[in-house]
């Protein structure tokens, strides 16, 4: 009877411990935790940190310390276990029409916080939210569309152009040094009628510029006539060399091959068409050999010689197309080439002389006239990335652009600029073509974003001071 009592007092015990193994997760046992196996745990139990204080009835509103409502209740705190997890029916209400899938909460003034479900922050302002394809890094600034349109906000798209950059510089005309002549005799001579006597006459090609007598000339035209060889035959090469080293004009040698008699005295015709520049004869006087007399420069084609600053020459190629004006013909412009590049710079005024070369059929253009010079620097290179003049927010130590993300979605993005011209600037790294850019008001988006990033700054101190240091009762409930 005593043993029947025993067992049945054991198996009572035994189901009590076993229908208390099923209803919970384990029971305390002196203190320590039983584990679902039935051993006991020696774990701490892990600390709960508060995020925020709610509202006792539900309602939006929120603190950042713990708090109590105007009848006396306790807001209740919330941990960071209880938050619901994005993608949660409870974390994502449906999306408005138009936009993509709720991804988070963002923080109203750009700090690092984001939040699965609506909440306020420290100063009462809701937190925004974010759906997909606005994803941000913080720094979009929103801007009212009245406020937009009030200002003229304006954008452009950056697109791949060729860019070309006008170089500006001061110039003067020069003659053409190829086409400078002088006219100088090979023989001591007498100018017996100078038909030229006046500088900046114009010449045409074979016109008589002197009449001249010379001994030695007519010497070489008797030895011409006299040459025979040894067998009585005759010998007039060593005579035509003498006279072609002489320099003699075709019509006295064919006069001569003619007749055989040597011509005294004979007409100087000038061998190119152009203008005298220099006259260092007159009738009647002696002439050594070798002595310049007259120099000549065709005026057809012209030099203007061009002073470009140092910092611009890199960008100048030989071929290059230039535009000048001269002071003289107000509102005329005359195109050249450019054909030369001069090897060193000029000390004092740091500039390269640039060699320039302009049609001037008419001779209008004199020499050492003062020009304007403009030379279209980027012709034939390859396509940039450019961005209008007026959207580049240049501070001396950061270049920037405002991008255009639409629906009043503004932000502040860095970029690196390379060469300037035509009214563009390129980029050379922080946007890509297509992007929108502000080109109008866009200090207006920039102070925007400066008040933001200071807010920021001043928020996250404040925020930080502001959460109080969670007690033990309250991390260990």
């Amino acid at each position: 009877m005593s043993r029947t009592i025993l067992g049945v007092a054991l198996a009572a015990a035994l189901l009590g411990i076993v229908g208390g193994y099923r209803a919970g997760a384990g029971f305390w046992l002196l203190g320590r935790q039983v584990a679902p196996t039935g051993t006991v745990s020696d774990r701490p139990v892990a600390r709960r940190k508060v995020l925020y204080w709610k509202h006792p009835d539900g309602e939006a509103d929120f603190a950042p310390s713990p708090k109590k409502t105007s009848d006396g209740r306790a807001y209740l705190p919330v941990y960071d276990e209880e938050e619901p997890t994005i993608g949660s029916a409870e974390a994502t209400p449906p999306a408005p029409k138009g936009k993509g899938k709720l991804l988070y909460y963002r923080n109203p003034m750009g700090l690092p916080d984001t939040s699965p479900v609506p909440k306020k922050d420290w100063m009462g302002m809701d937190y925004i939210p974010v759906y997909e394809g606005e994803e941000d890094n913080g720094n979009t600034v929103k801007v009212s569309i009245a406020k937009i349109q009030h200002a003229g906000v304006r954008s452009e798209p950056a697109v791949m152009r060729r860019l070309v950059r006008p170089i500006r510089a001061p110039g003067v005309a020069k003659p053409d040094e190829r086409t400078l002549l002088t006219i100088a005799l090979r023989a001591d001579s007498f100018i017996e009628k100078l038909y030229v006597n006046e500088t900046g006459r114009h010449v045409k090609k074979g016109q008589p510029l002197f009449r001249v007598y010379s001994p030695d000339m007519v010497k070489v035209q008797v030895d011409y006539r006299i040459s025979t060889n040894a067998s009585g035959n005759r010998d007039d090469a060593g005579a035509l060399q003498r006279l072609s080293n002489l320099q003699l004009p075709h019509a006295v040698i064919d006069e001569l091959k003619r007749t055989r008699e040597p011509v005294i005295s004979f007409d100087w015709p000038s061998p190119v068409s152009g203008v005298v520049m220099q006259k260092n004869v007159i009738e009647g006087m002696m002439i050594k050999a070798g002595e310049e007399m007259l120099r000549l420069v065709d005026l057809s084609s012209i030099w203007v010689i061009a002073d470009v600053a140092e910092q611009d020459i890199g960008q100048v190629r030989v071929g290059s197309k230039a535009k000048v004006s001269f002071r003289a013909f107000p509102g005329e412009i005359f195109t050249g080439t450019v054909t030369f590049i001069l090897h060193e710079l000029d000390m004092a005024t740091r500039t390269a002389k640039v060699r320039i070369e302009v049609g001037n059929p008419d001779h209008r253009i004199k020499h050492e006239m003062f020009a304007d010079v403009e030379i279209n620097a980027g012709e034939g290179e390859a396509e940039r990335l450019v961005v209008p003049v007026s959207a580049l927010i240049d501070s001396g130590n950061r270049q920037v652009v405002i991008v255009d993300r639409g629906e009043g979605r503004f932000e502040p993005r860095a970029v690196k600029v390379g060469a300037r011209g035509d009214g563009n600037v390129e980029i050379i790294e922080g946007i890509k073509a297509g992007e929108n850019v502000v080109v109008a008001a866009n200090f207006l988006i920039d102070a925007e974003s400066n008040l933001k990033a200071a807010l920021s700054a001043f928020t996250a101190a404040s925020f930080e001071a502001a959460l109080p240091t969670p007690s033990a009762n309250e991390t260990n409930p």
